[in-house]
């Protein structure tokens, strides 16, 4: 079925480009705390694929960084079923779900590493086993918001991995050097937004080790801030005056179709 709430011109639209990068760089400073914990990725899951193509022989290691890969897993799962189930009803969808469970779990992580429940910050080492739980729901989360960003997109946008983002700037760019005029506007434009978020992704990484000494398990706060701005600017449409005169005139539209539609029918 089709989940799509945002067309490839809306991506670019001024309003919600800074919701792309809101969420890049949440996932930046996400990541960037997962290795200053822990010296372990979540963000994305070649890291994890990788650690656990290393650790294979070790069986119960092995099963830990399994687990964080399927907590990714569970979260892209639970962020289509999510959006899916509401879009199936009769009941009004709810694209921002998803997004605002992920700043909870990021918020309740927060709370609870700096209550004690995660142990102390920063006080593990690379060859150390990984704090699975801690791990697993940095893990799910990040699956959730990449999964609710790509599935409402058109798979357009991914805000947890730069794999894909790098290369599509590379695409992007080598289209602009071929390209005139429209198309390579397009290209180029493909290729702000692209290379913005790469940049993003690493401005929260910078802000989980400038403050992490300061914040600790706090420094999860602002991912979960950035997360909720993007939620509320591109995932809740009808907040914005700025799309009332579209929807006006859609449903102006659609309501002279229905009239003379109607009209017809009568005469």
């Amino acid at each position: 079925m089709n989940m799509t709430l945002h067309t490839p011109e809306t991506i670019y639209s001024p309003r919600h480009v800074p919701s792309w990068l809101l969420l890049s760089a949440a996932a930046g400073i996400v990541n960037g705390f997962a290795f200053l914990t822990c010296q372990q990725f979540v963000t994305h899951v070649t890291g994890t694929l990788t650690r656990l193509g290393i650790e294979w022989w070790h069986a119960a290691l092995a099963f830990e960084y399994a687990a964080v890969l399927i907590a990714f897993l569970a979260g892209a799962i639970a962020a289509t079923i999510t959006i899916q189930l509401r879009a199936n009803s009769s009941s009004r969808t709810r694209w921002a779900t998803p997004l605002v469970a992920v700043a909870m779990l990021l918020s309740g992580v927060a709370i609870g590493g700096g209550a004690g429940w995660f142990g102390v910050f920063g006080g593990t080492v690379a060859s150390d086993p990984p704090p699975v739980v801690l791990l697993s729901i940095l893990a799910f989360s990040m699956g959730m918001q990449n999964a609710a960003v790509a599935s409402t997109t058109g798979l357009a946008v991914r805000t947890t991995h730069l794999t894909g983002p790098m290369t599509d700037l590379g695409i992007h760019l080598g289209t602009a050097v071929l390209s005139r005029h429209h198309e390579r506007w397009k290209a180029l434009r493909g290729a702000a937004l692209r290379g913005g978020k790469v940049l993003a992704f690493v401005f929260g990484a910078a802000i989980s080790v400038s403050l992490s000494a300061t914040l600790g398990y706090f420094i999860l706060l602002p991912a979960a801030l950035f997360v909720t701005v993007a939620a509320a600017l591109s995932f809740l449409p009808d907040w914005s005056p700025s799309d009332y005169p579209y929807s006006v005139r859609c449903r102006g539209s659609k309501h002279q179709r229905d009239s003379s539609a109607s009209r017809i029918a009568v005469n």
